[in-house]
């Protein structure tokens, strides 16, 4: 017995000369189409540049969903007039953001101002698994007001929708710089 068991060991001890090496780490390769913008053609009290490979749905009370469905994504659109209402719906746009604290990792604000456009907003990118990935609100501060969420069509799992959030969020930030008021 105790021949076999020192053959064994020499034959596992000296039996393998090829070095091991560690894998090296594995990332998902996902191509996204190049983008391409148009005007919105429906008649908005606003107008704004979207993503060729978007679908427009057109909603009521001049509300849109803009849908993504090659990644089961839209960004809903909601568009409220204002009437010395302002303070009322920017706390409503941040509570709507807040919500997600439960469940999100953090909440990171960028404001947005083009004055010569009078385009005042702020986005919001909510990492971790919450409903929402990114929010927005852009306002004119007497006019128009728009409030915009995005959302997947899945159980929110953060780290596997991170390539399509960021692909998703250049075109709310393309939205954003090229909205326009129709009436001022």
């Amino acid at each position: 017995m105790r021949k076999v068991f020192i053959l064994l060991f020499l034959i596992i001890f000296f039996g393998c000369k090829k070095d091991l090496l560690p894998k090296p780490k594995a990332y998902l390769s996902l191509t996204y189409p190049e983008k391409t913008y148009e005007d919105l053609t429906l008649s908005r009290p606003y107008s704004f540049k979207v993503s060729k490979m978007a679908t427009i749905i057109n909603e009521k009370n001049n509300w849109l969903s803009i849908k993504y469905p090659k990644l089961k994504a839209s960004i809903d659109i909601t568009y409220r007039p204002l009437k010395n209402n302002i303070r009322e719906l920017l706390t409503e746009a941040e509570k709507l953001v807040f919500k997600h604290t439960a469940k999100a990792d953090r909440i990171i604000p960028q404001d947005f101002i083009n004055k010569e456009g009078r385009v005042f907003g702020s986005i919001y990118e909510i990492t971790g698994n919450a409903a929402s990935q990114i929010q927005f609100h852009v306002t004119d501060s007497t006019n128009n007001f728009i409030k915009g969420s995005l959302y997947f069509y899945a159980k929110p799992n953060y780290d596997s929708i991170l390539p399509a959030v960021n692909y998703i969020k250049e075109d709310i930030l393309h939205l954003i710089e090229t909205l326009k008021w129709r009436h001022q």
